[in-house]
Parts: C-alpha cells; sequence; structure tokens
C-alpha cells in the first residue's frame, strides 16, 4: 500500500507499508523533506510499525512524536531531532493515505450541478439533502452554483436574527431572510450581485485536517479559479479570501454524521454596500480586525477586478475544477427536488427555525 501527503508549502511525504493480522508492518516513511539525525527515519518507521489499521490521524502523530521524544531521551538518537517541511502530522496523513482512510481529489468523481434560478431557501434545504445523500451513499460528491432570482440574507447556524438583521429593512426591501445549517457569517444576496457554491465532499478527503487546514484545502482551487481570471487572491483568517484590494468572499462548513462536509463559499460581485449595511446589522466589532473602518469597505466586487459578466466568471470557476479534478456535468434528482422542497416548507421557510437563535 502506498500513500502520499504533500504539506502545504512544504514538502513531499511517502509512506508505503502492508498490513498483516489488522495491524500495520513493513513501513517506509520517504520523501524530499529534511529531518536531521539520519536516525529519526528509521525511530519513525518503527513507531507505526504494530499500530492498529484503525488509529486515527492523532493518534499515529501522537506515536511519531512519543517514540522521537523518547530516542532523545535514551540515547538512541544524538542531539534534537529537526524536520522540515513536515511534521509528524504529515506522516500520519500518508500513512491514512495508505490505509484508503484518507483521500485525495483524484479519489473521487465530482457532479457539476448548475440547476438554474431557485428560491434561496430551497438552496439551503438542497445543501442538507445532498449532504446526507452522501453520508448515506446515495450521491457522489457535488460542486452545485447556486442561481436565484429573489433577495434574502442568509444567516449562519448559530447567528442571532435580531443582532443580525435588521428585519424592518429586510420587510422594506423585500428580502426574506434564511437561516442555513453551517456557520459562519450573513450573506446579503440580490439577485447577480454574488457568486455562490456549494462543495459536498466525503470527510475522508480532509481527514486529519484541523478546521482551519480544511477550509484552506478546500478553498485552494477557488485561488486558482480567480488567478484565471485575473484576480490574485489569498486565504486571509480563518474563512475568507482577500485580494490585494480587500475582501472578496467568505466560507463556511458543516460536517454530518455519516462522515460527509458540506463546504460553500459566498464571493462578492457587485454588492449594493449601501442596501446592505441598511440590512445586516455589522458593527465596529465585526470589522475590527479586517484593517477596515466601515464594513462598505470591505466589499470589493468581483466585477471590478475581472471586468467580467458574473455568468463568465461561473463558467471560468467550473471550466477550472472540472480542468483539474474529475468531474462530469450533473442534474438534481426528482426525489432530491421533492425531499429539499419538503425541508424548504417544513424548516427552512418556518419562522421557528429561522428564529431559533432570536
Amino acid at each position: 500500500m502506498h500513500g502520499e501527503y504533500k504539506v502545504a508549502g512544504g514538502k513531499l511525504v511517502t509512506v508505503d507499508l502492508t498490513v498483516r493480522d489488522g495491524v500495520l508492518a513493513d513501513v517506509r516513511v520517504a520523501g524530499d523533506f529534511f529531518l536531521e539525525p539520519d536516525e529519526a527515519l528509521a525511530e519513525i518507521d518503527a513507531a507505526l510499525t504494530g499500530l492498529p489499521r484503525d488509529t486515527t490521524t492523532s493518534r499515529l502523530a501522537e506515536a511519531v512524536r512519543t517514540r522521537l521524544a523518547d530516542a532523545q531521551d535514551t540515547g538512541r538518537l544524538l542531539g534534537p531531532v529537526a524536520m522540515v517541511g513536515f511534521d509528524e502530522r504529515a506522516v500520519a496523513v500518508a500513512v491514512r493515505r495508505a490505509l484508503g482512510l484518507s483521500t485525495t481529489w483524484e479519489d473521487h468523481t465530482f457532479e457539476v450541478l448548475r440547476p438554474g434560478p431557485l428560491p434561496p431557501a430551497l438552496h439551503t434545504a438542497l445543501d442538507q439533502v445532498l449532504t446526507e445523500d452522501l453520508a448515506s451513499g446515495r450521491r457522489g460528491p457535488t460542486l452545485r452554483f447556486w442561481e436565484w432570482d429573489e433577495p434574502a440574507v442568509v444567516i449562519g447556524s448559530f447567528q442571532s436574527l435580531r443582532n443580525e438583521v435588521d428585519l424592518e429593512a429586510a420587510e422594506r426591501y423585500g428580502i426574506t431572510v434564511v437561516r442555513r445549517i453551517s456557520g459562519g457569517g450573513a450573506m446579503f444576496m440580490e439577485a447577480g450581485n454574488c457568486i455562490t457554491f456549494s462543495l459536498v465532499v466525503p470527510a475522508s478527503l480532509v481527514d486529519g485536517m484541523t478546521f482551519e487546514e480544511s477550509y484552506a484545502f478546500l478553498n485552494q482551487w477557488v485561488l486558482g479559479a480567480l488567478a484565471d481570471v485575473g484576480v490574485q487572491a489569498a486565504i486571509t483568517g480563518l474563512n475568507d479570501i482577500a485580494s490585494p484590494a480587500g475582501k472578496l468572499a467568505g466560507s463556511a462548513q458543516k460536517r454530518v454524521v455519516g462522515g460527509a462536509v458540506l463546504h460553500h463559499v459566498t464571493m462578492s460581485y457587485d454588492i449594493d454596500a449601501a442596501k446592505m449595511l441598511e440590512v445586516l446589522r455589522i458593527g465596529r466589532e465585526k470589522v475590527s480586525d479586517k484593517g477596515t473602518r466601515s464594513a462598505a469597505k470591505r466589499v470589493d466586487p468581483v466585477r471590478s477586478q475581472t471586468h467580467l459578466p458574473r455568468e463568465a466568471v461561473i463558467d471560468a470557476f467550473e471550466a477550472h475544477f472540472r480542468a483539474h479534478y474529475p468531474s462530469v456535468p450533473g442534474e438534481l434528482r426528482a426525489d432530491e427536488l421533492e425531499r429539499a422542497e419538503e425541508l424548504r416548507r417544513t424548516k427552512f421557510a418556518d419562522p421557528s427555525w429561522t428564529a431559533r437563535v432570536p
């Protein structure tokens, strides 16, 4: 069995191993990393040998860490261990990939869905349906682009409704408020003013990653897609994407029992900042760590940096994703739409859900 893991900003770690009677055997770690002293490599191999096949990423890493510390304490290794370009967790992820417990993009085929305009509350319901379907094995991983023709504010699962939204202003502008299943902040969504997509992946794709690492990992392709349309961007903070001109997008996640991850991104295209600030209660504390004086300055539309129609940007994003990862065009099934519509009616359009955190 062979596994590989490329450390973000670091080096490649490879692992070759076999499994005998449910435990790891013949473990050989290699890669283009730097490690001192040389003898530490044999200690890493020995730390992993004999561990149960289903050992978690954190326990694999701890086994390596403990073995190296013991080797130093007992004099088997002369001098401190230096691991450059990788660490114990990188080794653990490579092991999990060798065992098929941790996967790569290339291990999956993604369906790309562009179902056309749907009510925002139906989109949030589809997030739940498609994530649960992946967890139960009814569907594979998906990338779904949102389209809608009515204005909405979509708030995070744990946000206070009255603290985030001026309900009188929302009613004045005919804006519906919807609560989604993932955390994070509010999305101000008039038709055509932002680019939103949901990525549903198996938990094995982010196996062994911290939440922060999984955000960066699942947003990485977005940086490449932005570069294709002339925007140089980077990950900032936990879940934001920004260009030198300012914030472009935010992302949020939800993980469900059964092993599925919902990751979605909302990107500014042509936000009406004045209206947004009337409807959303964005206080000074919210923007205090963004290096800006007002929330209006946080909005940095993609249109001004690409000079492309919104549809052309979405087309470029889809083309980038399909060029880099195994994918096929797909469609929502009738039963998925039926279940999503039922959820929209009984949950996402229900005031008791929207105001579950008043």
